[in-house]
């Protein structure tokens, strides 16, 4: 059971579920997998597995929660940023692991909370050390002292995607394209953020200007973006897309010469793909994980407006020696996959006798 925080806004906690959900039922074909979602996501009526919609995300909803738990009598329960202790509990009392994906240092609190840390089994921190953080004294002491939860960092969600070869050559040929001769622009989930809500346009506008000066580039939008490629009316060297899986999304980063992304997970897989990366911020929380990136040396950071990431993209697709550094280091920090990392984890508790 995956109980994702979810709602009208973002959708970076849905995305790493699903990833996860998909990975774990390619490995093991006869898993049942059923999500809690809020029924506000614009993505809930889409999600390919099993699910119940509440009126508003999960963590608002524990009775409802409880109850499902209570019937479902799940073998594994997966908890990413959402939660109550109710709802903890009643995972234990149906005899279920327990995992706690922490996105952001508040979550991170909650679950190093004593009493949080006697119902999970499993903690797993959603980033790399680098930008989450290393596990702090007191944090090391509790685990210490408990002898749980097993924490673990899940780096990057990068899924694998069958497209290499011929067949990646196939789907760049299908948009359009070149390796290694595009900037492709990653928005995100495309679900607004308050206070950021004209997020999307300024990247669309910043590739609009890219186009317009002879440099192929790939947006990947949502909404009302169309299902195939397509290139807007009077520009030749603007391909938009709609969502996309995210394998075929990460062999996109990596064939492109630069990445421009948000500061949210998009980035920590632009940087898995060892792409030269640019980011910047459409949420409060990422401005912190862009500035770790960038003392990392593995991106570059600039301003949510459209003339400075069109200016700062091109001067980086000019640029082989920056391009190179960035992809060096992206390589020297060697992220793990985080979806092995999962898995890892949930052969772990379900190898436990219940």
């Amino acid at each position: 059971m995956f109980v994702p925080v979810s709602g009208a806004f973002g959708m970076g906690e849905y995305a790493r579920s699903l990833a996860i959900a998909r990975q774990a039922a390619a490995r093991w074909p006869g898993a049942a997998i059923q999500f809690i979602l809020s029924r506000e996501a614009p993505y809930a009526a889409l999600t390919p597995f099993p699910a119940t919609l509440l009126a508003s995300s999960p963590t608002f909803h524990s009775a409802a929660v409880v109850a499902l738990i209570e019937r479902w009598r799940p073998d594994l329960v997966i908890f990413d940023n959402a939660g109550r202790t109710a709802q903890l509990r009643a995972a234990k009392r149906a005899g279920a692991g327990v995992v706690y994906i922490s996105a952001r240092r508040r979550q991170r609190r909650k679950a190093f909370r004593m009493r949080w840390m006697r119902l999970i089994d499993e903690h797993w921190i959603a980033y790399p050390e680098f930008v989450a953080g290393s596990l702090g004294f007191f944090e090391r002491l509790k685990l210490r002292l408990m002898r749980r939860p097993r924490v673990r960092y899940l780096d990057v969600i990068l899924a694998a995607g069958a497209a290499v070869g011929a067949a990646r050559e196939s789907m760049l040929t299908r948009i359009g394209v070149t390796a290694d001769d595009y900037v492709l622009v990653v928005p995100g989930g495309g679900t607004g953020h308050p206070g950021a809500r004209d997020a999307v346009a300024q990247f669309r506008d910043a590739a609009l200007s890219l186009a317009a000066a002879g440099v192929d580039s790939v947006l990947v939008a949502a909404g009302d973006a169309p299902p195939e490629a397509a290139a807007l009316p009077g520009t030749p060297h603007l391909r938009v897309l709609g969502s996309l899986p995210q394998p075929d999304l990460a062999e996109l980063m990596r064939a492109a010469r630069v990445v421009v992304s948000n500061g949210g997970s998009t980035l920590l897989q632009a940087i898995g793909c060892a792409r030269p990366c640019l980011a910047a911020p459409i949420a409060g929380d990422q401005e912190e994980r862009i500035r770790r990136c960038v003392a990392a040396g593995a991106a570059l950071a600039v301003p949510l407006e459209s003339a400075a990431i069109a200016a700062a993209a091109a001067a980086l697709w000019a640029d082989e020696a920056q391009r190179e550094q960035l992809a060096g280091r992206a390589i020297a920090l060697g992220l793990t996959d985080g979806l092995e990392v999962a898995m890892r984890g949930i052969h772990a508790l379900l190898a436990k006798p219940r």
